[in-house]
């Protein structure tokens, strides 16, 4: 018979009823025994579920069944009278809607397909008779249908009103669900599952709960879980130790549901996120009352996730199961506002305010506990029911006084099609003139109100901004509640938080944790669900084998990385700049290094090197003094000279290493120390080879006489430097020197210097100083058995044996030290060597000329060694 209802619906077009044709009257209209109608001039839809009757499967269309009221969802009535209280209050607002009054039929769909069917049939039939598809009498204009569905049979009921194009707005599970390229536009009272999802992310990741359940009532909505949000959930780090669905148990016996039971009670897991409908809140409480029939220890504390459509209403007639399970738990509800003037609306509700109510007189009786005379479930154990009862005397688990989220939505959804309707009527200037001062709506068809409503965005009585997004889902947030019971069956639903999809993720969600009441199990402390503990700083996760992403075990960075943050998939290195601390849990900023004036190793050199630099200076000033002198005269006074400023500005070059190195002066340095030190070298060389042939060209016949003199010296000392200006050309042409960051050869110093020459060029600029050195020391062995008064040839030797040292001891060192340290040495080796050539060659004439004047004369001078 259903088949061949819908049959008529989808064959046939509206037509006028013909009662030869067909008889108006032959179906029995009170086949839904709850329903309430207010005539209007314009008729909103209403399918609600708050009542479920057990019906005989075998009862055909053409009977009416015998009533048989199985549950009441007492709370659902609360969404009827949001629905009246919104079409009074534009049917008052002479602003909004001047000249039209909107009316609305209201069917309650007992929460199963054949209702939900017959409800839907209903709203297209005139008032008193079930026509489906024909106007008979003045049959009014449903303009719109606001339905409340379950999953399972949303789609149908949409293509049924979606025959006639008329404006639909679902909320429910259906919501969820729906197809998005859907021929006729379905607008969603709410946002649908994958951003109520979300806020169920943004929830767990706020309590940092990582390892969960997740259940569901049908293998349908898993399988389109494990699709589309799964792989959202473990991009935020959330696995999954249960993901079942009770027809994957196959739930139909109590020892299936045992198993069920302990299946996710006695898991380890503390969080569960349920999703489902009304339906699926009936099944896990039956789930819940077989497992605890059935096993004898005491149950484990769970926290509850539940999603919008998930409530936990008050139902007179099944009140065996206890209560205390869903203590503590969270869930999601459309968020709300008070409403001006509903809460009066309630209080003056009464049997005698609409005789039209067909589900006034069963809440009346279920709610108060009373009953009716005339009631064919009557109960005779009840008190009689007077009509005088208040609802604001009903407890608020019974029914809230507060509205609701389901509530909310009906209310915003009745006003959305209002003011789609106005914009409609005054789309153009005539529409205009018939709104202001006629009646007539015959030309206006559902279809059109689509358009409008798709634009259509308004405040609420409440302040709240009303609008539809681009997919005809509701723009709104979900509040969080916290369900608090009580031993005597009783509970209440406290608001203590509020997930906003449109802001910023970090502001996404708002908790007010203190206000969070726990299950007993968990001694009111902060519910833990995690596979594996947290990982400190300083060390990463390494799964286990076989288990979930979050189960792993914590195992230590290893040497030269860190990890800052709890819980960290590897460890990372540390930036070029910065290194490791001890615990290799952050990363601390490399000191920057140099040879520096303001520490004591660049401020001790610096006095070493002025202080021989002063020395050298007041050599120099005794030699000038003391020219005349034979001392000073008989050793070539020019190359005296020129060997003693060398020498101080050698003293002088050492400064020029310490402070922080700068191009210009990476380049002066390497150009100062190769050309400066080779100046001494010459010239100590020079000085050798003048005292040599001096007194070998006094021997008689010998033909060196004309080698001795300036000449001699000064070409020895430019052969020299020229040569090491050629070293120093290749050197800054081949290989500038520029300055650098050494960043990696000490760990905790970032160290600053000149780019060092080629190992090639410092071995090359070594050989060539080496080989000055031993021709020196060659040259003076030769004169060794020259007067003692005359014989500088010993201390040149020495001098220059202390040079070698010095520098073949520098060249290995300095290849494998780093940092300023390098610097030092290199610093050190100057003022050694250079010294060493001061010390040695210069001291013993100054001994003579200072203290041992005596000796400073020529006939000293002329003295032979015997």
């Amino acid at each position: 018979m259903v088949i061949f209802v819908m049959l008529i619906v989808v064959l046939l077009p509206p037509a006028v009823c013909d009662s030869q044709m067909f008889n108006c009257g032959r179906w029995d209209p009170q086949l839904i025994h709850h329903k309430y109608y207010q005539p209007g001039d314009l008729i909103i839809g209403g399918i609600v579920f708050q009542n479920m009757f057990q019906i005989n499967p075998n009862t055909s269309y053409q009977s009416p069944p015998q009533p048989q009221l199985s549950r009441m969802f007492i709370q659902s009535y609360q969404g009827v009278l949001a629905l009246e209280f919104a079409v009074k209050e534009i049917n008052e607002n002479q602003q909004l809607l001047p000249n039209i009054t909107l009316g609305f039929n209201i069917c309650d769909s007992y929460l199963e397909a054949r209702g939900t069917y017959r409800a839907t049939l209903q709203l297209i039939s005139p008032k008193d008779r079930f026509v489906p598809n024909y106007k008979c009498d003045n049959m009014s204009s449903l303009m719109a249908a606001i339905e409340e569905l379950t999953s399972d049979i949303s789609h149908q009921i949409i293509d049924v009103l979606g025959r006639y194009k008329i404006l639909q707005l679902v909320f429910g599970s259906a919501a969820v669900s729906m197809d998005k390229n859907q021929v006729i536009p379905v607008y969603r009272g709410e946002p649908n599952g994958v951003h109520q999802y979300r806020g169920i992310i943004q929830l767990l990741l706020h309590f940092n709960w990582t390892w969960i359940g997740f259940i569901t009532t049908d293998e349908i909505n898993l399988q389109w879980f494990r699709k589309d949000m799964f792989p959202e959930f473990s991009r935020n780090g959330i696995c999954f130790a249960i993901l079942e669905s009770f027809s994957s148990l196959a739930i139909d016996k109590e020892e299936t549901a045992l198993e069920f039971y302990n299946k996710i009670m006695n898991h380890k897991v503390n969080v569960l996120v349920f999703y489902g409908d009304i339906r699926s809140m009936l099944c896990l409480i039956w789930v819940l009352n077989a497992g605890r029939k059935g096993t004898s220890h005491r149950q484990r504390g769970k926290v509850w996730i539940l999603t919008t459509h998930m409530k936990l209403k008050y139902s007179a007639s099944y009140n065996d199961w206890d209560i205390q399970d869903f203590h503590g738990t969270l869930s999601f509800a459309m968020h709300s506002h008070e409403l001006l003037g509903f809460q009066d609306f309630l209080q003056s509700r009464n049997l005698s305010s609409s005789k039209e109510d067909g589900f006034i007189r069963d809440f009346w009786e279920n709610a108060f506990q009373c009953t009716f005379s005339s009631s064919p479930l009557g109960h005779a154990e009840r008190a009689a029911c007077t009509g005088e009862e208040r609802l604001e005397s009903l407890p608020e688990h019974i029914f809230p006084m507060s509205i609701t989220g389901q509530s909310y939505t009906i209310y915003n959804a009745v006003y959305g099609v209002a003011h789609a309707l106005r914009a409609m009527y005054l789309s153009n200037s005539n529409n205009r003139a018939k709104m202001e001062g006629e009646r007539r709506f015959q030309n206006q068809h559902p279809w059109q109100l689509h358009h409008f409503f798709k634009m259509m965005s308004f405040n609420n009585s409440a302040g709240d901004q009303i609008s539809f997004d681009q997919n005809g889902e509701l723009v709104a947030g979900f509040d969080i509640m916290n369900w608090v019971t009580f031993p005597n069956q009783s509970f209440v639903k406290v608001k203590v938080g509020r997930v906003d999809l449109q802001a910023l993720p970090d502001e996404a969600i708002t908790i007010n944790e203190d206000a969070i009441i726990w299950h007993s199990w968990f001694n009111q402390a902060r519910p833990l669900s995690m596979c594996s503990d947290n990982c400190r700083p300083g060390y990463s996760k390494r799964n286990k084998e076989g288990e979930p992403f979050c189960c792993y075990d914590c195992i230590p960075c290893p040497a030269g990385k860190v990890s800052d943050q709890k819980d960290m998939a590897d460890c990372f290195t540390c930036p070029s700049d910065q290194y490791p601390n001890k615990d290799q849990t952050s990363c601390i900023l490399k000191v920057v290094i140099f040879l520096s004036y303001k520490e004591p190793l660049g401020i001790s050199i610096a006095i070493c090197a002025l202080s021989f630099a002063l020395v050298t200076a007041l050599v120099l000033l005794l030699f000038v003094k003391h020219h005349d002198s034979p001392i000073v005269k008989v050793n070539n006074p020019s190359l005296t000279y020129t060997l003693l400023i060398s020498l101080l500005l050698c003293f002088l070059c050492a400064l020029l290493h310490i402070g922080r190195p700068e191009k210009v002066t990476c380049i002066f340095r390497k150009l100062a120390f190769g050309i400066i030190f080779t100046i001494p070298m010459s010239a100590v060389l020079a000085k050798t080879v003048t005292v040599v042939l001096a007194f070998t060209a006094t021997q008689p016949g010998s033909t060196l006489k004309s080698w001795v003199g300036k000449r001699l010296a000064n070409s020895i000392i430019l052969l020299s430097i020229m040569f090491e200006v050629v070293i120093c050309i290749v050197h800054v042409t081949i290989s500038p020197p520029f300055p650098v960051t050494d960043m990696h050869s000490r760990n905790e110093e970032i160290t600053l210097g000149c780019k060092e020459p080629s190992p090639a060029i410092v071995c090359s600029e070594m050989v060539y100083w080496g080989f000055l050195a031993i021709v020196s020391i060659a040259v003076a062995f030769l004169a060794q058995k020259l007067p003692d008064a005359f014989n500088e040839a010993k201390f040149i030797s020495f001098s220059m044996v202390v040079f070698c040292c010095v520098w073949l001891a520098y060249t290995p060192t300095f290849l494998t030290i780093t940092g300023k340290n390098k610097v030092a040495l290199k610093i050190l080796s100057m003022l050694a060597s250079s010294a060493a050539v001061l010390v040695f060659i210069f001291f013993p004439k100054c001994y003579i000329i200072l203290w041992r004047p005596e000796l400073n004369s020529r006939k000293q001078l002329r003295k032979r060694k015997r």
